[in-house]
């Protein structure tokens, strides 16, 4: 009985002194580094590309919720199916239509062969 005892008491007496001398294990913002690298990023290149939406002469941004970090781009023929992170953040300062050079962008070509080709783009949105 008295072996009992004293074993259950240096078990407890373990678990106490271990649970004071053991680290507390903290959350980190686990989408922090990403973060700076889509700052880094847009900060550095355009948001569009090289061609413009035919109905409006520029390239137009599709917004889409903040929480899409990829996009899916098509190509016809060989495939060439690519997942792309999504970078840019649209914000509140965004420019007016009619913001480029005019003749700055190509048309869609008459057989366009990939989905970059029609001139819309994904922009997270600001909520």
């Amino acid at each position: 009985m008295i072996r009992r005892t004293l074993l259950c008491l240096a078990v407890i007496a373990a678990a106490c002194s271990s649970s004071t001398t053991t680290p507390k294990a903290e959350a980190s913002d686990i989408y922090g580094m990403t973060h700076v690298w889509n700052l880094n990023y847009a900060q550095t290149r355009p948001w569009h590309g090289n061609y413009y939406y035919a109905p409006y002469g520029q390239p137009t941004a599709l917004v889409v919720p903040p929480t899409v970090s990829m996009r899916q781009t098509y190509s016809w023929g060989v495939s060439q199916n690519l997942m792309y992170p999504v970078h840019h953040q649209f914000g509140r300062n965004a420019s007016s239509p009619g913001a480029a050079a005019p003749g700055q962008f190509r048309p869609t070509p008459n057989w366009p062969s990939h989905t970059d080709q029609y001139g819309i783009y994904n922009v997270r949105g600001p909520w």
